[in-house]
């Protein structure tokens, strides 16, 4: 018995191909006779403008059936028995690359099969983990964008920003400082709301925004039930409970789905995102899993969050993975992640990373920090440590 298994199957996509084939043929033909015909050149051996037209137009031919030919055209082939028609729908469950007419076709053909189908697994392994790192070390943008007041960007350091639970709104806390200190009594820049005066108040405030699904209001009070601050019992050993930690998250990140343009929203899907991978890789209300802990950190990561990035770069170094770890904590440090500069560092005086590495960390912090710096927020740094934001 033959084996159909490299007999060629026709599809949409191969008849594209040759087409494509086809049409850079002629059109390199018809270059190539235009150039050579031209005033003052030669006409290379053995071809003549003559020939290049006739083999063009013999080619467009080809080209018009190829293109006259429907989806109705393709002929499924058995790669077992070479059976053609279009029940031959039984595909490999591997690879999904040949067809068969039945599983006994399909079990007859498994051990000539085994090889190519591997192979193909192996191939389509390697450039499905390229491509997936070639977005997850691209530099990410800033998760939390620039200040609405002043326009500078807001810092990666929580004690640098602040959170409007009046409105929903991310400010620095420089602007903040800016209004506060020459008016105690001032309203919110951008709902005219006073400014809360007590927990209690704060409390009530993001009870209300988390009836609007308001992203970050919902991520916070995941952070107080994890963390059991005052008003919320601590909630590890509940996670899928209500208003559990871990419930409120998956709840964040739901939303941030349906709403990823919401830039304030967004901001605490990503900041959710990095709680569930910190949940499950120290199980916090769940069963520890690696796998999804390194999940949820990736989604976060490259959506601009420094902590699951540096995370992710403190798991790679652990596994001895150094190259990848060092990837990881470069684009933390260019994101303002002091504490990565500072391993990077580490690294380079062991010799597991490069002088060229830790240059270039260097560099990429200092040009964050002149993104973010300015008087005013020096000013609110020096008044306070709560404003410190770098």
């Amino acid at each position: 018995m033959k084996d159909f298994h490299n007999s060629p199957i026709i599809s949409t996509s191969s008849i594209n191909t040759v087409s494509n084939d086809i049409d850079n043929t002629t059109l390199k033909d018809a270059n190539d006779a235009t150039t050579e015909s031209g005033v003052g050149s030669k006409t290379s051996r053995g071809t003549s403008t003559s020939d290049c037209v006739s083999k063009s137009n013999n080619t467009l031919k080809v080209i018009g059936q190829l293109q006259n030919m429907s989806t109705a055209d393709v002929v499924s082939v058995c790669a077992n028995c070479g059976k053609e028609g279009d029940d031959v729908k039984n595909v490999c469950n591997k690879c999904n690359q040949v067809k068969y007419c039945n599983a006994a076709c399909k079990k007859k053909h498994r051990h000539k099969h085994k090889k190519d189908c591997e192979e193909h697994l192996r191939l389509a392994a390697e450039q499905t983990a390229k491509l997936h790192d070639e977005k997850l070390f691209k530099k990410p943008p800033s998760q939390y964008g620039d200040c609405p007041i002043c326009f500078l960007r807001i810092p990666t350091l929580a004690s640098g920003r602040s959170y409007n639970s009046c409105c929903g709104q991310i400010m620095c806390t420089g602007c903040i400082y800016g209004i506060r200190s020459k008016n105690t009594d001032a309203l919110c820049p951008f709902c005219r709301t006073p400014y809360r005066k007590s927990e209690e108040e704060l409390a009530e405030r993001e009870k209300k925004r988390i009836e609007n699904n308001d992203l970050i209001a919902i991520y916070n009070s995941g952070c107080n039930y994890r963390d059991g601050n005052p008003g919320y019992p601590q909630s590890y050993t509940k996670a899928l409970e209500l208003l559990s930690m871990l419930e409120l998250f998956h709840r964040v990140v739901e939303l941030g789905n349906a709403k990823p343009n919401h830039r304030e929203g967004q901001s605490g899907h990503i900041d959710a995102c990095s709680g569930i991978g910190y949940a499950y890789e120290h199980g916090r209300g769940v069963e520890v899993d690696k796998i999804k802990a390194t999940y949820y950190y990736e989604l976060a990561a490259m959506a601009g969050n420094v902590q699951a990035r540096h995370n992710l770069g403190i798991n790679e170094e652990n596994v001895g993975n150094m190259d990848r770890a060092v990837k990881h904590y470069m684009i933390a440090a260019g994101s303002g992640d002091d504490d990565s500069l500072m391993i990077i560092k580490d690294l380079y005086s062991k010799g597991d990373a490069t002088k060229e590495d830790y240059t270039k960390a260097l560099q990429s912090y200092q040009a964050y920090l002149g993104e973010i710096k300015s008087d005013q927020r020096d000013e609110a740094a020096a008044f306070t440590e709560q404003y410190r934001y770098y």
